[in-house]
């Protein structure tokens, strides 16, 4: 009923030596298979935004309807198979009764019961050579499949479009999820692969819509329940972290994505720092350095590349940018981030970045497997008196706001943020009154604090050399100034209640 696996992409570079460490050894040799599918959704692709994928594929001779439902964590989905008796080469008819009593089929059959009958369409078709063999490993069997082919799509203009496909997916045959995420760490990422969470029917659907990458995706709110234990709440908490991460985690690493792509995924791995230092000392997972450590790293080399998009697109860039037309009409971008920033792909697809994504994936794997156990610590209170402390700091720096320099805004602000994300991963665990008593005025200052941050970064540049570059600054620092004087009641309210 689940599949359990994961995607990576395969470099150019590493086609070839992957090639030959999956073929294996004679003794364990690996079949190579023609797999030409057709996946179908209704043209609004109401599948697609319920987390479903339909298809026909005929594997070799045979022909097998197969429905799956978007999963979670990452890994899981779950997936029904339907072996269908026609042996021709023609694609056979679809439906989607064959799929009634199974989770995912349910789901799709209420789905259709509201559209028009005969909505479903082919939107795009796959024809992929996959070479597979299994692998046995101390904590199950996987089985390795490496796929070369074509995702292909009419064009909107007519003819068809093609999309390479060059990929190799690790899935779960026996025994525990951790075999996956195993093999990925010891063999994946030693081959220079990197993790996509887009499957072939998200891409295939990109490639129908001639759509070059996927939305960004923001924060979702962590499920925590009351009478969670710490470890039941610790898994809410980084699986919606991970939600956020590894979407756009693969978009970054594809090369080609947004700002706001880099915008989340930071957001992301600063909620997830945030989730660890909550849950810190409650259970085990929160202490273990390795993921704290990891996402520090990689948030800060994104650091570099998001400096850089505020200097081209921060709230005051367009001003500034009329204000210089004005005086010497033109505006062409006089700020430039000094660091060298590093490829956001290449920070993605790295090792660090690699490992980071599947120890997230490894420690909330191993937290849905625990067996339960009594609590040391009560949870709600225990997030309580922590919140408590959290809420207490920041009221501590508001109050004196006046008297702190710019290092310490940017820690109020950083403490900020950690005390919000704190209070979305409780909101299960409270009444509404209590959290908007520690939540009234958090989002109002983190934004003022975020514009008042970004002008100092913008005012790091250094001095002037020209006329336009001395009037940029200039005009920075007033605005900056500007925004300090008018933080200063909004911290002196947020004081009072927090």
């Amino acid at each position: 009923m689940n599949e359990v696996e994961l995607k990576f992409q395969v470099p150019n570079a590493r086609r070839e030596a992957l090639r030959r460490w999956v073929v294996g050894s004679v003794a364990q040799p690996a079949r190579r298979q023609r797999l030409q599918a057709a996946y179908f959704d209704t043209p609004a692709r109401d599948l697609a935004r319920a987390g479903l994928a339909l298809r026909l594929r005929r594997e070799g001779l045979r022909w097998v309807q197969t429905l799956k439902g978007a999963g979670a964590d990452g890994m899981t989905r779950l997936e029904h198979n339907v072996d269908l008796s026609d042996r021709s080469a023609a694609l056979p008819a679809l439906d989607a009764a064959r799929h009634a009593g199974h989770p995912a089929g349910e789901r799709l059959l209420a789905l259709l019961a509201s559209l028009p009958a005969g909505t479903l369409v082919c939107l795009f078709r796959t024809d992929i050579w996959r070479l597979k063999r299994p692998l046995r490993t101390r904590l199950g069997v996987v089985e390795l499949a490496f796929d070369e082919g074509f995702l292909i799509a009419e064009a909107a203009a007519g003819g068809l479009q093609r999309l390479p496909v060059c990929e190799l997916e690790i899935e779960l045959l026996s025994g525990a999820p951790q075999a996956v995420l195993e093999v990925a760490q010891r063999h994946a990422l030693r081959q220079g692969l990197w993790l996509d969470q887009r499957t072939k029917a998200q891409r295939g659907d990109m490639l129908a819509r001639a759509e070059a990458m996927a939305p960004p995706v923001g924060a979702r709110p962590a499920q925590l329940q009351r009478g969670s234990t710490p470890a039941q709440g610790l898994h809410a908490a980084l699986l919606g972290c991970l939600q956020q991460i590894l979407p756009n985690a693969s978009q970054l690493a594809d090369g080609l994505f947004t700002p706001e792509h880099l915008h989340q995924l930071r957001v992301g791995l600063r909620r997830l720092r945030s989730a660890l230092a909550l849950f810190k000392g409650l259970d085990p997972a929160a202490d273990d350095q390795t993921l704290a450590e990891l996402s520090a790293a990689l948030f800060r080399g994104l650091g570099a590349a998001r400096d850089g998009d505020v200097l081209r697109e921060g709230s005051w860039s367009a001003e500034l940018a009329a204000a210089l037309r004005a005086r010497w009409s033109e505006a062409e971008p006089v700020l430039a981030s000094s660091a060298p920033a590093e490829s956001p792909a290449l920070l993605l697809r790295g090792r660090s970045g690699q490992m980071l994504l599947l120890t997230l994936m490894g420690r909330i794997a191993e937290l849905a497997a625990a067996p339960e156990a009594e609590a040391k610590a009560k949870l709600k209170p225990a997030l309580r008196r922590r919140l408590q402390r959290w809420s207490e700091a920041v009221r501590a720096d508001a109050k004196r706001f006046a008297a702190l320099d710019e290092a310490q805004r940017h820690r109020l602000r950083k403490r900020i943020k950690r005390l919000r994300y704190g209070l979305e991963f409780s909101a299960g665990l409270f009444e509404s009154k209590e959290l908007k008593r520690w939540s009234r005025g958090l989002a109002a200052a983190q934004e003022a604090l975020g514009e008042l941050n970004d002008l100092a970064l913008a005012l790091q540049q250094g001095a002037g050399d020209d006329d336009r570059r001395f009037f940029a600054l200039g005009w920075l620092q007033a605005r900056h100034d500007q925004r300090l004087r008018e933080l200063a009641p909004l911290m002196h309210k947020l004081g009072k209640q927090v």
